[in-house]
């Protein structure tokens, strides 16, 4: 039973349901990360299916069909793979159903993917010959749908997304309606999509009313179908006001209220966050409905809030028999000395362990296996709901992987992190139409022009640029001028920091983490610029000890004056809190900053797909991306807090 839509027609009348999403992990040390967590939360959560994501214009194509492989064949679990249909040619598209189906495949969620851009991604001639075929152009969805069916029948179950408050398209909305929208939803289900799933919200009464109006739509194509609403664990607030804007979800005012309270502590905003998405659970939960209940979580490849969230809104399918140890108080090894535990973001004097099979920790030690499914006790046995679920602490195979990454802060996490990179789902791409760019950038034709932009943004003058949708956060405004300077000079700056030396954890301005806490920070900051430019700069930087870089163009040239390895590795921002190791939150080191050079890249190409080829703004963007340099400089005496800016402006 491989079909979504069987496996929820198997289920008991009002048996609620829940799936899980992962997306492709950006390194090597990620994926296989990625595979132990998915080993754990597949037998610790028992998601109905789970969904594999599919990058911008097919740029995660290889890892999304390494990923989904590996969940559908090796870990057995029913699988769903994203398939977005713009920016791709026809041949790939036919290449990743035959792959699919080879995989052994059965459902498909169908989507349209970032906004089309120009000709540059149409099917090239060779494409359409290659496969007998004239060559389809793909412009939404529902194209997509089409194509799936006639040419592969009922062989795959095909889901499509639905806006709950209206879709928006990119960071600069025109349009979002939910009436507007219905026509193009029916016409996608009447297609031949088989279910619903759901765009985030935080808003429950819109959902339920969105849900209410599909149910009641005149055509009754809706009447029957399943209708899976997607569930965002919040993991900070900058990642919650950055999600909410590209998605259009809005936030209640008493959620956002209840969030600004604990805004500057992580741990805080995720505990908050844990209760008010169980509580828009338990209240569609408790909404009457003609259909079963499910719930489809976007995990960030995390899974310490989604497993609480799962615990505290029962939705956990209950084992056969319980096979967890609960312990008291701290874990110990066979020769009672007490293990190294690493922070956790919910203390719980219960904790639950489970282990890899091949840990090589034996049953003795009072330890549940990984393969037994079921470290939770089952709903009826009423465990008090205060009781939150922390998942794994310790070293190793006890659980490392699940708590490394409770502070995520994408790129600059900790790389070996299965989540590493990502903090909000949408990855490195515009989020824009070609219009809305073109009305954002114009048509740079020189690099002052380039220049001008940056500044804009850097001033508050300019929503968006290519590699944020965000303005300048509080801190950095403490560089603003600093940071003009450097843009106005052609070094383009796309991430930075000012130095900090034991800020209160409670600082309105640079403060976060638990009350009673201080933090620090070393200054850094990352630009592009001119080969020239940092041939100069480099010569100057390799005379200075207190200095760390990275450099490395499009091509892989890479250089820096940091030791190769686990050495590369630099703490940039930390935190000293009562009770608590060291926290790390804000890492740069080799590995990350190459996988993210990557992106940054391409984001160079996307922009500049906007143009039209041959154009000057084109002829100009595609020179940018052949040579520039991108730079990263860190500069370690945190208590001299202007060096690294009077350095780079002299």
């Amino acid at each position: 039973m491989l079909k979504i839509t069987d496996k929820v027609a198997a289920l008991r009348p009002g048996e609620p349901f829940h799936s899980l999403e992962f997306f492709p992990p950006k390194t090597t040390m990620g994926f296989d990360n990625l595979e132990a967590r998915l080993r754990r939360m597949a037998c610790a959560l028992r998601p109905l299916f789970v969904n594999v994501t599919w990058g911008a214009g097919g740029s995660t194509a290889t890892k999304s069909l390494q990923l989904a492989e590996l969940c559908q064949r090796q870990l057995e679990l029913t699988t769903c793979l994203h398939l977005t249909c713009t920016n791709m040619s026809q041949a790939v598209i036919d290449e990743t159903l035959e792959a699919a189906k080879e995989i052994g495949i059965r459902n498909i969620l169908a989507l349209r993917g970032d906004p089309p851009r120009n000709e540059e991604y149409s099917n090239a001639p060779s494409d359409a010959t290659a496969n007998g075929t004239s060559g389809i152009e793909f412009e939404y969805a529902v194209d997509l749908v089409k194509y799936i069916r006639e040419k592969h029948g009922d062989y795959f179950c095909i889901g499509v997304a639905a806006y709950p408050e209206g879709h928006v398209e990119g960071a600069c909305p025109e349009r979002q309606d939910v009436e507007f929208d219905i026509p193009f939803l029916v016409e996608k289900v009447k297609a031949g999509a088989d279910f619903i799933m759901t765009q985030l919200f935080y808003d429950v009464d819109k959902y339920l009313s969105f849900e209410k109006s599909l149910r009641d739509e005149p055509s009754g194509v809706f009447r029957d179908l399943p209708i899976i609403p997607g569930m965002m664990p919040i993991q900070s607030f900058q990642m919650l006001k950055r999600i909410t804007k590209l998605s259009g979800a809005s936030i209640p005012p008493d959620i956002l209220t209840r969030l600004e309270d604990v805004k500057g502590d992580d741990e805080g905003v995720k505990r908050e966050g844990v209760n008010i998405v169980s509580e828009i659970i338990e209240k569609i939960k408790s909404t009457e409905s003609t259909q079963l209940r499910g719930f489809h979580f976007y995990t960030l490849n995390l899974e310490k809030a989604v497993s609480f969230i799962l615990e505290r809104t029962n939705l956990i399918p209950a084992p056969e028999e319980s096979v967890f140890e609960e312990i008291d108080g701290p874990i110990t090894n066979g020769n009672n000395r007490r293990d190294r535990r690493s922070s956790s973001v919910t203390s719980d004097p219960h904790n639950r362990v489970i282990i890899d099979s091949d840990s090589g920790i034996t049953e003795s030690y009072g330890h549940a296996f990984a393969s037994e499914a079921g470290f939770l006790k089952p709903p009826e046995q009423n465990r008090p709901p205060e009781v939150a679920l922390a998942i794994s602490e310790g070293e190793g195979s006890l659980g490392r992987e699940a708590t490394w990454d409770d502070y995520p802060n994408g790129r600059f996490g900790n790389a070996r992190s299965p989540a590493f990179g990502e903090i909000d789902g949408y990855g490195p791409s515009l989020h824009l139409s070609q219009a809305q760019a073109v009305k954002l950038w114009s048509y740079p034709v020189t690099t002052d022009d380039i220049s001008a932009l940056f500044v804009k943004h850097i001033r508050g003058e300019l929503e968006a640029i290519p590699w944020s949708e965000q303005e300048l956060s509080s801190e950095s405004k403490v560089i603003q001028e600093h940071l003009i300077k450097l843009n106005t000079k052609g070094r383009w700056t796309v991430a930075s920091q000012p130095a900090v030396n034991a800020a209160k954890s409670t600082d309105e301005l640079f403060g976060w983490g638990p009350k009673g806490g201080f933090v620090f920070q070393k200054a850094f900051v990352e630009f592009f610029c001119s080969p020239d430019d940092w041939t100069a700069l480099k010569e100057k930087l390799d005379k200075l000890e207190e200095m760390s870089y990275y450099a490395a163009n499009k091509n892989g040239d890479y250089q820096s004056n940091v030791p190769t390895g686990e050495d590369s590795l630099h703490a940039v921002t930390w935190g000293v809190f009562p009770g608590k190791e060291i926290i790390t939150p804000t890492i740069i080191e080799e590995v990350s900053f190459k996988a993210w050079k990557d992106e940054a890249f391409s984001i160079w190409n996307e922009w500049g797909r906007v143009y039209p080829s041959r154009t000057a703004s084109s002829k100009l963007i595609s020179e940018i991306t052949k040579t520039y340099y991108l730079v990263n400089i860190i500069h370690h005496g945190y208590l001299e807090p202007d060096f690294l800016w009077e350095f780079l402006e002299a």
